[in-house]
């Protein structure tokens, strides 16, 4: 079986009803190429990394050409168990969007929301007509259950029937919740009554993100700061937040960076020493790149299997977020001749290399895995055997690309 993802277009800030004050695409101008894995060798630069990284499309698409769209991926795909509906708009303002839930609700096929603000939803009938249509789960930011801290942060119009429709949704289908925690602001008190109303109401989980008001953070796009002068909270303090509240409360409570209490994720592997035992020894020398929250993490995990290399940790928080820049803050002299970074990181390889040459040593720059853990996004729908497979998957991978390219 396997799932159709219908894309309906849109752009942050535009087809939602304005920014949120904390939106990560707010402030973003210019047009600049990042390098990806997906560039061509010869060529810094593709749509992905200059358009797609900023989700900057043409507006809503029509609801014909989706229509068409879901067509043909239906022909190609086959049996179908699952339909998720995204884009760089938020659906709940999507101008057809009855018209195309009436669509796909006629397939009689499970609907997913990929993301809602629910700033769109000012008639809280749309709560029973998405379920009579198929909808079954959604992710729903709520960022407080205080209607007037939606309407001042979110912008929201109507935040009353915005939180009434997620109401609604809560008690008949699966509803993850999420919310950018901003210290001051819906932290705190404000928090724990979000947690209780959501509760009480029936939600399946809340993810906490937690607030990035600078490049270090993962603001990669130039955009940085969102908010002048807005405190952010540490990775550390963030996750004993997060630990914390989910004890407190019966609906499961994650948080990205860090972490998923339940699963032990990032990094479960590291309480699993059977399975660790199975992974492939290290025979290889060569430098691994990543972010600072994974560095600790994946060095321990790469000893235990014998490596003697070292991992090296940038500023960037977010290994998938590594640009350039952060590379260039490296010392060349430091690495081994073979340097693997994150294989979803935003930098042309060619590029890389040579930044990473400087000192004289050619070094080939290999990307590893494109994921060895499950963030709270991801895991939120998880359970842990699944997260802990990707794991063995993501780091019998890393191995192998050590020994092979490694000296």
């Amino acid at each position: 079986m396997a799932q159709l993802t219908v894309d309906i277009g849109g752009s942050p800030g535009k087809d939602c009803r304005g920014f949120c004050k904390y939106c990560y695409f707010k402030h973003v101008k210019g047009t600049v190429s990042l390098g990806c894995r997906y560039c061509l060798p010869f060529s810094k630069g593709c749509d992905y990394c200059t358009r797609g990284v900023k989700e900057e499309y043409e507006g809503f698409r029509d609801l014909r050409a989706v229509a068409e769209d879901v067509l043909a991926n239906l022909q190609m795909l086959g049996d179908i168990d699952r339909i998720t509906i995204s884009g760089g708009g938020d659906p709940s303002c999507y101008p057809d969007f009855r018209d195309l839930i009436e669509i796909l609700g006629s397939m009689e096929i499970p609907l997913h929301i990929g993301y809602t603000s629910g700033k769109g939803f000012d008639d809280p009938g749309i709560a029973e007509f998405l379920v009579e249509n198929g909808l079954r789960e959604v992710s729903y930011t709520i960022f407080s259950a205080d209607p007037e801290l939606r309407r001042t942060w979110m912008h929201d119009p109507t935040p009353e029937a915005s939180l009434e429709v997620l109401e609604r949704l809560c008690g008949a289908i699966d509803v993850y919740a999420a919310a950018v925690v901003i210290p001051g602001v819906n932290d705190g008190e404000d928090l724990v009554r979000t947690c209780q109303w959501l509760e009480e109401r029936g939600a399946k989980g809340l993810i906490l993100m937690r607030f990035a008001n600078e490049p270090q953070q993962g603001l990669i796009l130039g955009n940085a700061p969102l908010v002048e002068g807005q405190p952010v909270q540490s990775v550390e303090s963030f996750r004993d937040l997060v630990t914390r509240l989910n004890e407190s409360f019966s609906l499961k409570i994650s948080g990205t960076p860090l972490w998923d209490p339940e699963i032990g994720s990032p990094f479960a592997l590291l309480h699993e020493p059977d399975l660790l035992k199975k992974l492939p020894k290290v025979t290889g020398r060569a430098s691994v790149i990543t972010g600072s929250v994974a560095a600790p993490s994946l060095q321990r995990i790469l000893q235990i299997r014998g490596y003697e290399g070292r991992v090296v940790r940038t500023e960037k928080e977010i290994a998938c977020l590594i640009t350039i820049d952060d590379l260039m803050a490296l010392k060349p002299e430091t690495l081994e001749e073979t340097v693997i970074i994150p294989g979803r990181c935003f930098v042309h390889d060619p590029e890389a290399e040579e930044v990473l040459s400087q000192d004289g040593v050619r070094r080939q720059v290999i990307r590893g895995p494109e994921m060895l853990t499950a963030d709270a996004e991801t895991s939120m729908g998880m359970t842990r055997t699944g997260v802990l497979a990707m794991e063995m998957e993501g780091f019998a991978d890393l191995i192998r690309i050590i020994n092979q390219y490694g000296r």
